[in-house]
């Protein structure tokens, strides 16, 4: 039986996988698109795909994350120009959620986290829950960037099963 440490290292390697196959499918120069006034931008959806895995190692790494500061100060973002960029930006964050779960053991991972906004505690709860949360965040902005690729034209990969671009199971 996997211990925690190895069942989210495995999670982690299949969901960088799959975000690496949506981010590769990314059209130059429509950063700018969104399909709704209501809708983010494709550049900052893309960037949350490819950075995403920079949130575990601060899950493990840190006792808590303030999204929203109260002095407005807010996560550094580097701009990303090209498809090589935010692929790039995955392989960076993944490298570092990689490294904070190998230096990690079980008992850190059952250890309380807590995510706040303005200094309130909004959401709080053993580690590796809180990583289980932040790997279902990351698919559902990868769902959402899959309907962006396809409004606009581009091809959807398959990730979890055959699309109708790529009918394989990977």
């Amino acid at each position: 039986m996997p211990t925690i440490k190895e069942f989210l290292l495995t999670e982690l390697n299949s969901e960088v996988h799959r975000s690496r196959k949506a981010l590769e499918e990314m059209p130059e120069g429509k950063g700018g698109w969104k399909p709704h006034d209501k809708s983010m931008q494709f550049e900052y959806l893309a960037e949350l795909v490819a950075t995403i895995p920079s949130w575990i190692a601060l899950q493990v790494t840190k006792p808590d994350l303030d999204v929203a500061p109260a002095d407005g100060s807010k996560f550094p973002r580097t701009k990303k120009e090209t498809r090589a960029d935010y692929l790039k930006a995955l392989d960076e964050a993944a490298a570092s959620a990689k490294k904070a779960l190998d230096d990690t053991t079980d008992e850190h991972l059952a250890t309380n986290w807590q995510l706040k906004a303005r200094g309130a505690v909004v959401q709080q709860g053993p580690r590796h829950q809180m990583i289980q949360d932040t790997f279902n965040h990351w698919a559902h902005h990868r769902g959402q960037m899959t309907v962006y690729l396809r409004l606009m034209g581009a091809k959807v990969p398959a990730l979890y099963g055959p699309s109708a671009d790529e009918k394989s199971f990977s």
